[in-house]
């Protein structure tokens, strides 16, 4: 989970009132329980499943609606969900079909059929947003359904597709309730997913209720939820500390997890190992100060990647060297390898643009999303390219929506972008990030690059592609469309008297809420 499954603060007020409006549910022994108050500042930019592809929407699909396949936690073989089962048809890794459970219906009560996940998959690629998750699907050739079984045929041999199936972008929608041609207007969602929206006001909360006639792979909900929306990192610290939520998870401020000694009356808190990374984007359209390759090397030169992780994130997070993060396949440091010298990194970074007859100081735009970590950030970065007397740069800051469209119509030279894997797998930081077509709108493409993807697909096995995932990266170190900055673990706050929140995220775009419950 464009941002791309990036992470994003949400545009809302500092705290709501503790189960305002919020409808109360019977408990086992018949008392009231009030739904389990979860907070994070991931911005949910709509409801619709063809129209988003960032964290804080998927985080909500995940729950919402339901996938033919899914991901358990800490695996990385997908499970049937709204399938009874999934295969391979051949060995060409060319088509692959689906078989449906029995009896599955949507929480309307509408019956969930073959021609349901047909249409939800012709609806996402036929409306294609900018923004929206098509691009998972760029080899996705055609989709028919037969009886309860549905029928992928792929352009190429992917044996990803099972994973690209259980993501957010896999999300079946009821085809009597949604248009073929537009996006579904207004907060209503009709899903089979483990929850209902009971309520939902964007920016400040959504009201999950479970639903009594989900049937697929994940335990029944025990509680309702209501997801608490927070501008930014600091404000839900403060709602955490003053006990307005109970659960805490995404973007938690450095400083609070880094000095976090948990207890019996403040909570605990919860860490995985998630593959969550940060990288710089070039903008490569023609005309801009960061087209020339040799501008964007200088600046890779230049990034000190150490003080960025210390200064600004309290060494909560790793210098990243490469596209592929630590603990997947593949993973190098290609970056390091390349632009790490012990000499005058300054006059490295001069002699690359006057070799390249680049004009100094060169001046860009780089944009962020508003938040006090991310300006941090955008400071650090500016401080470190201007101080060389190379660079002059201009930060710039907008809400998350505003910053969506401004890097995807080329309104920054440079922007920062976080990505969330969608499921975990190389490919996921290679296909969405570098291949053609690819989400970050920086119209990157190689077609050297795009033949090593294809390749890397190949394998079911994958650590048979681990070599050429290796190239890959040393490609994208030379030409540099991307910057990787840093790489961190995923962090989780809980009461004492709620349950499961060690298992609420693993680092994919799957939030188990369904998970949590009062002990």
């Amino acid at each position: 989970m464009r941002s791309l499954r990036i992470w994003i603060p949400l545009l809302c007020t500092a705290v709501l009132a503790a189960g305002a409006g919020v409808r109360l549910l019977l408990s086992e022994d018949g008392a009231r329980e009030r739904p389990i108050s979860v907070g994070t500042t991931d911005v949910v930019g709509g409801l619709d499943p063809a129209g988003s592809y960032d964290t804080g929407s998927w985080a909500l699909y995940s729950n919402l609606y339901q996938s033919l396949l899914t991901l358990r936690p800490g695996s990385a073989a997908p499970v049937p969900d709204a399938a009874e089962s999934c295969r391979f048809l051949d060995a060409s890794l060319t088509a692959y079909a689906c078989t449906l459970r029995a009896g599955l219906t949507f929480a309307n009560g509408h019956p969930l059929t073959a021609q349901d996940v047909r249409f939800s998959f012709e609806r996402m690629l036929g409306i294609a947003t900018e923004i929206g998750p098509a691009t998972l699907f760029a080899g996705l050739d055609s989709v028919s359904a037969r009886g309860s079984t549905v029928t992928f045929g792929l352009r190429e041999r992917d044996a990803t597709f099972p994973l690209k199936l259980a993501t957010g972008a896999g999300a079946i929608v009821d085809r009597s309730r949604y248009s073929g041609e537009a996006l579904r207007p207004g907060t209503a969602v009709d899903g089979s997913g483990p929850y209902t929206l009971a309520a939902y006001t964007p920016g400040l909360r959504a009201l999950l209720e479970p639903n009594p006639r989900y049937r697929g792979a994940v335990a029944m909900p025990r509680s309702a939820v209501e997801v608490r929306y927070f501008e930014d990192a600091e404000q839900l610290a403060d709602a955490w500390r003053r006990g307005g939520v109970e659960v805490a998870h995404r973007q938690l401020p450095s400083d609070l997890t880094s000095a976090y000694e948990p207890g019996e009356e403040s909570g605990r808190m919860a860490e995985a190992a998630a593959a969550e990374i940060r990288t710089v984007v070039f903008d490569l359209r023609p005309g801009s100060p960061l087209a020339r390759r040799e501008v964007r090397q200088a600046v890779a030169v230049l990034v000190d990647r150490g003080r960025i992780t210390t200064r600004v994130h309290h060494s909560t997070v790793e210098p990243l060297y490469s596209l592929i993060p630590r603990g997947l396949t593949g993973h190098t440091t290609s970056f390091f390898d390349r632009y790490f010298r012990d000499d005058d990194a300054t006059a490295r970074a001069r002699s690359l643009l006057r070799r390249a007859g680049v004009r100094t100081p060169v001046a860009f735009t780089y944009g962020h999303r508003s938040g006090a970590a991310f300006a941090a950030e955008a400071a650090e970065l500016r401080r470190q390219l201007e101080a060389t007397g190379l660079f002059r740069v201009r930060t710039v800051s907008a809400e998350w929506k505003q910053f969506q469209k401004g890097y995807a119509s080329g309104a920054y030279d440079a922007y920062g972008l976080g990505w969330v894997p969608d499921f975990p797998d190389p490919d996921n930081f290679t296909t969405p990030l570098v291949g053609r077509a690819n989400a970050l709108h920086n119209t990157y493409a190689s077609p050297r690059v795009d033949r090593l993807i294809s390749l890397t697909q190949r394998h079911g096995d994958r650590r048979k592609a681990s070599g050429v995932f290796r190239e890959i990266q040393e490609e994208i170190a030379v030409d540099v469309p991307v910057l990787p900055l840093w790489q961190r673990k995923d962090y989780v706050l809980a009461t004492p008297d709620v349950a499961g929140s060690e298992h609420l995220s693993d680092g994919t775009g799957v939030w188990r809420l369904w998970r949590l419950s009062r002990m």
